[in-house]
């Protein structure tokens, strides 16, 4: 399949669902976390498929720079998934699933800024 757009790209796909589950997750989070926890971890997984897009319309001279901002922000999240599900704010089998997920876009990630560091 030719790559036409952003979305095209199974990476951005896989982070939007991400970012869509962690909203979804934390909606159960307690009140007293909307403006940290809960906060942060919807900016981080916000972060990680706008940076992919944005990197992508920007053009190659960025884009691998905008992929490892994406990739940080998937680390980023994958920790403070960790600290929520340690903490009982969501069920292990919500966490799992986003958890898994993220892997996923963390491995695309990589794939994508080791193919694109070898082109130049």
């Amino acid at each position: 399949m030719k790559i036409k757009s952003y979305k095209d790209l199974d990476a951005y796909k896989k982070a939007y669902e991400v970012a869509k589950l962690v909203y979804n997750l934390t909606k159960s989070f307690p009140k007293e976390e909307l403006y940290s926890l809960t906060a942060q971890l919807r900016r981080c997984a916000i972060s990680v498929p706008s940076n992919i897009a944005e990197g992508y319309m920007r053009g190659s001279k960025e884009y691998t720079q905008f992929l490892k901002i994406a990739l940080g922000s998937a680390a980023e999240l994958e920790t403070q998934l960790s600290l929520g599900k340690d903490l009982g704010f969501c069920k292990d089998s919500q966490f799992e699933e986003v958890y898994q997920l993220n892997q996923e876009v963390i491995k695309l990630l990589k794939t994508y800024i080791n193919k694109l560091s070898t082109k130049h």
